[in-house]
């Protein structure tokens, strides 16, 4: 009962080309283009040896062998995103939080010192300092900014390094290659969430990280209706590590939102494309306007990130910061309440605008983020941008 995707083309395949075709073959499912939703629990086998043959060797990653490890479309969204990062394995999670910290206790024991950037997504934050630390690990966060500088910090016991770029509600970037080089020459590993610009404007396995996760919940399903995490890892070993601990604490996306998210795959280099695009008009039009002390957003050619995202990235996301120069919760009220294309509300990815506000100070430990009472998040949609424009517009008259 293995799950055979469309075998590899003899010559190598461009981004969008790989987008379209990897994942599938419609000659192993009934000739329909996309691979149909297979709802399981129970598999059943021919006969009692193949039964109890069924966890043996690869079978356990390669075929499809019972609900909770996963059905042929989690396998195929599996293969299509692993084909994406250029990885050895690809691991399905419930959501893209379970991606961060499945990937994170997979790889460490008790004993193990870890550092964690400190401009790291917050649930992350809290699963190294409430969970990991419960069971003798000890989370040391970092500037985001210490490139070389992280060798300092690095122990005898030092087992994992965890980067995330742009950094979460703030937008720094970091050094990845100064950091990844620090890592190998002490035989530390490298997690890298790049949920921000996905693998499509930078791969992270191709440049020293050795686990990169994605929240599949943004652009890959792109359309804000389900939720799923992605891990894909650079060596089999470090798969089927993965692999074995996530089937371990049962953590499995269902069939339908393996389905939706790799429907959702098959356009996400074109979406992408268009909502980057958009924001870097919009971001920079923001950037010019009386009531903006600053726009948190790497792409610029302002933001004190730039220089790195610009050597290191091809392109970016749709999501940025924003501070206004009234920072008071009432300004950004004002501001917000009334605009009509962008919706208030967390995630981003899909294809609608949304504003979100975050009541400062945030949560740090090595470098304070207090600027103000409030930060704001934008997240540029496919609406026209001119349309978003104007929006913003008569939102920042309102203050």
């Amino acid at each position: 009962m293995p799950y055979r995707p469309l075998p590899h083309a003899a010559k190598p395949m461009k981004e969008n080309t790989k987008l379209i075709h990897t994942g599938r073959n419609p000659s192993a499912n009934g000739a329909c283009v996309n691979v149909p939703v297979h709802r399981a629990s129970t598999i059943l086998y021919p006969d009692v040896q193949t039964y109890l043959a069924r966890f043996d060797g690869e079978r356990r990653f390669n075929e499809v062998l019972y609900g909770a490890t996963g059905t042929q479309n989690s396998r195929a969204l599996a293969s299509a995103v692993n084909e994406l990062e250029g990885g050895a394995g690809t691991v399905v999670t419930a959501s893209g939080l379970s991606a961060c910290t499945l990937a994170i206790a997979a790889v460490v024991k008790a004993g193990d010192h870890i550092l964690i950037t400190d401009s790291v997504y917050g649930p992350t934050r809290r699963f190294c300092t409430e969970v990991l630390a419960r069971f003798g690990v000890e989370a040391e966060f970092y500037d985001p900014a210490a490139g070389n500088n992280i060798a300092a910090l690095c122990r005898a016991n030092t087992s994992l390094i965890f980067l995330e770029a742009p950094g979460s509600l703030t937008f720094e970037m970091q050094d990845i290659a100064a950091i990844t080089n620090v890592a190998r020459d002490r035989n530390i590993l490298v997690a890298m969430d790049n949920t921000w610009a996905t693998p499509i404007f930078y791969k992270p396995l191709q440049h020293g990280v050795d686990i990169s996760i994605q929240a599949g919940t943004k652009y890959v399903a792109g359309h804000s209706d389900l939720v799923i995490g992605l891990i894909t890892a650079a060596d089999s070993q470090r798969f089927q590590q993965i692999a074995d601990y996530a089937m371990t604490i049962g953590d499995v996306a269902g069939p339908d939102d393996c389905f939706m998210a790799l429907r959702g795959l098959r356009t996400m280099s074109l979406r992408l494309r268009a909502q980057y695009d958009a924001a870097l008009r919009v971001a920079g039009w923001l950037a010019q306007q009386p009531q903006v002390k600053k726009v948190l957003f790497p792409p610029l050619p302002d933001d004190p990130g730039h220089a790195l995202w610009q050597a290191q990235f091809s392109g970016g996301a749709s999501l940025f910061g924003l501070c206004l120069e009234d920072s008071s919760l009432a300004a950004a009220e004002r501001m917000i309440n009334q605009l009509e294309h962008f919706k208030i509300g967390s995630s981003w990815g899909g294809y609608e605008s949304l504003a979100a506000v975050n009541l400062l100070p945030l949560t740090r430990d090595v470098v304070p983020w207090t600027d103000g009472e409030v930060l704001l998040r934008l997240h540029i949609g496919l609406e026209d941008s001119d349309d978003l424009i104007e929006d913003l517009s008569a939102g920042l008259a309102r203050i």
